[in-house]
């Protein structure tokens, strides 16, 4: 099935095609513009209802964390194609392109590729991997149309979300099928590295206890700007899934769903070997592909609490030209709420995870020692909501245990308290503890680098060596926030933090260098491991105001300020991992929106983004940039739009890449159909 899901791209044009067929009777969906949201005022879209806070529907005005949410319509007017991308809309989240397919993601800090202290999730379903500690973001995608939102937390979350939560929680949701119901194509392509795509979505049912939908969607996407023309990073890809959602008796909601996917992106590996010429990069294709089901049943009991179970089957398989895994995930979680006498409402739960991983060996200096094995979590959390003054002053109280095969067990308790002013004013403030686990990439790997030769010649290297007792990552954090509604037209939300870390990931030097003849040729080695010999803090604020001075009219906009102060712990011999960690987030980001609605037909949409320097991995200079999207609904059912994209120059950079080759980032301009019935 798999090798079906790598020939679709050439398929998708027909299955449109056989895919074009009117909707039954009564199955007739909404246009997709104008959407619901564009709708609703600001008092009301500050009121829409978060789930990621408590894992239950809550106002996210009356919520106690840093959270944020990107809806449907505004990752349809930013013209994002990609999840990605549209994290971009966030304040306090760090989004570069490294090249045409990687990106470094990180929250209050910390971006790398792999986003270590980010927990990402889809539908509930983690996507986090505990083979290099993060997020393979070019693998998770979905049609974008049926993102419903995306719900961020900046800050730790692993009272409820348990470990690596550590400083944030990306939340991506899709729409229910009761809202996808008809038929959706939209295709589309243009210059710079967006080649074309397409995407075809079909749902049905009864409209009340039954509905579903099957989707598919393509694109390829040409390479970024390269100073050697080495042009590696091109990039193809194909998805298909479905969803099934009914009700039984108002009382029991089942939803089963899945997807299945094959890619080939381009990438640049350092190859390692004792043997000439010991490093060279290699430019290859990795194979991408693989899929996942999952369950989930909830019940609403008559007390007005509510019991929920979810279970999902992941099987990834990573064909890199360095390295290879194979891996098949289960995991399975179970959820109570509870409301308890003396206005308080409890929250606990359990949850299993399995993950069974084959790691391929493809160059000598870079392996896993067992190649084969089993990741495992076990998780137990509750939580308390308790009401001190009547609508007004709410304390939160709860802590997760957790088990792995990597830890003893650990506990991330949390406080947080909440001060309604009002429906227009909110204070609250946390504290909160949160672990990131050890990977695989700390405990089992075994890592080879050339540094040069000796003057007499001897080939130099050096070996990071696989450290099994390394220790838990964990933050001490504190936040304060601010909400305020100013009138019927303006919104004003400001978040400021504190957080301490301890025992963060470091390079740490073992020993004297010395001269190693096995492997052969005869050279000399300075051994190395991973261990946990950096500390340190960071501080700032996010500030988020929206004003709609008009109907027609919306500005919006973001400022984050952050100040890291990553350093070696006492008694560390760290070869220099903190000035990496410093320097690969920006201090200042800043993002200034415009949505213009000139007629019930035609809208456009303009965004500004500033973003400071990165020192980290290599010197990236600050650079500002814009996009702007014009959509013409030509008819009901039909919308034409031109994006354009990073308008201010041919091309910039936005984040070193792997092996620490900068890639610009080049401008683009699309064009889209979409047709909805």
């Amino acid at each position: 099935m798999l090798e079906t899901v790598k020939r679709f791209p050439r398929y998708l044009p027909l299955l449109i095609a056989m895919g074009m067929i009117p909707a039954l009777p009564g199955d007739q969906s909404a246009p997709a513009t104008p959407d619901e949201f564009k709708r609703l005022s600001v008092e009301e879209l500050s009121q829409i209802d978060v789930t990621s806070p408590s894992k239950e529907p809550r106002q996210a005005f009356q919520t106690p964390v840093a959270i944020y949410v990107i809806t449907s319509d505004e990752i349809r007017r930013s013209g994002a194609t990609s999840i990605p991308e549209a994290l971009r809309l966030a304040p306090g989240v760090e989004v570069a392109r490294i090249d045409g397919n990687k990106w470094s993601i990180g929250i209050r800090g910390f971006g790398s590729r792999f986003s270590r202290g980010v927990l990402v999730l889809i539908d509930g379903r983690t996507v986090y991997t505990t083979l290099l500690a993060g997020t393979y973001w070019e693998v998770q995608d979905t049609v974008m149309e049926d993102i419903d939102r995306i719900e961020i937390i900046r800050g730790p979350g692993g009272t409820i979300w348990g470990p690596n939560a550590v400083n944030g929680v990306i939340n991506i949701i899709t729409k229910d099928t009761k809202d996808t119901r008809g038929t959706l194509v939209s295709a589309g392509g243009g210059s710079g590295d967006d080649q074309g795509f397409a995407n075809f979505r079909y749902g049905g049912g009864n409209g009340k206890d039954f509905n579903y939908r099957v989707y598919t969607k393509a694109f390829t996407r040409g390479p970024e700007e390269h100073p050697d023309q080495r042009n590696f990073d091109d990039w193809r890809a194909s998805q298909a899934g479905f969803r099934m959602d009914w009700t039984r008796r108002t009382k029991d909601v089942f939803n089963f769903q899945g997807d299945i996917y094959g890619e080939e992106a381009g990438e640049r590996v350092q190859a390692v070997s004792y043997t000439p010429p010991f490093q060279q990069d290699v430019d290859a294709n990795q194979h991408l592909s693989g899929g996942n089901f999952m369950a989930r049943w909830k019940r609403t009991l008559n007390s007005g609490g509510d019991i929920e179970l979810q279970s999902y089957y992941d099987r990834t398989n990573r064909h890199e030209p360095n390295f290879g895994e194979l891996r098949d995930t289960f995991d399975i979680d179970f959820i109570q709420h509870l409301a308890l006498p003396g206005r308080q409402q409890i929250a606990w739960g359990l949850g299993g995870r399995w993950s069974l991983a084959d790691d391929l060996e493809v160059v000598s200096g870079l392996q896993f020692v067992p190649a084969s094995r089993t990741d495992d979590l076990y998780t137990a959390f509750l939580q308390d909501e308790i009401m001190l003054v009547d609508q007004r002053l709410t304390l939160t109280l709860g802590t997760k245990l957790l088990h792995t095969n990597f830890t003893d067990f650990a506990a991330e308790p949390s406080a947080r308290l909440q001060w309604t002013l009002g429906r227009t004013q909110t204070v609250w403030a946390a504290f909160t503890h949160a672990v990131r686990t050890p990977s695989d990439a700390e405990e089992d790997f075994n890592l080879s680098g050339y540094i040069g030769n000796a003057p007499d010649g001897t080939p130099f290297f050096a070996r990071f060596n696989a450290n099994e007792a390394f220790r838990p990552e964990f933050l001490n954090g504190t936040e304060l926030g601010y909400r305020r509604l100013i009138g019927s037209k303006a919104y004003l939300d400001i978040a400021t933090f504190y957080n301490r870390y301890h025992n963060l990931f470091s390079e740490e030097f073992t020993g004297p260098v010395f001269l190693e003849t096995n492997p052969a040729p005869a050279h000399l080695l300075l051994p190395a491991q991973f261990g946990n010999g950096l500390e340190g803090s960071t501080k700032g604020f996010e500030v988020a105001p929206e004003w709609r001075p008009a109907g027609f009219l919306r500005l919006h906009g973001s400022w984050s300020y952050l100040m890291m102060n990553i350093r070696k712990a006492p008694g560390s011999i760290d070869i220099g991992s903190a000035p990496g960690i410093n320097g690969a987030s920006p201090r200042h980001q800043v993002l200034v929106e415009a949505s213009i609605d000139f007629t019930k037909t035609v809208s456009l949409d303009l965004t500004y983004r500033y973003v400071s320097l990165l020192t980290a991995p290599q010197l990236v200079p600050a650079y500002s940039t814009g996009d702007a999207r014009v959509a013409w609904r030509v008819h009901r059912n039909v919308e034409l739009s031109l994006d354009a994209r990073n308008l201010f120059q041919p091309s910039h950079a936005e984040f070193a890449g792997d092996p620490d080759t900068i890639v610009g980032i080049r401008r683009s301009v699309s064009a889209r159909i979409t047709f909805t019935r």
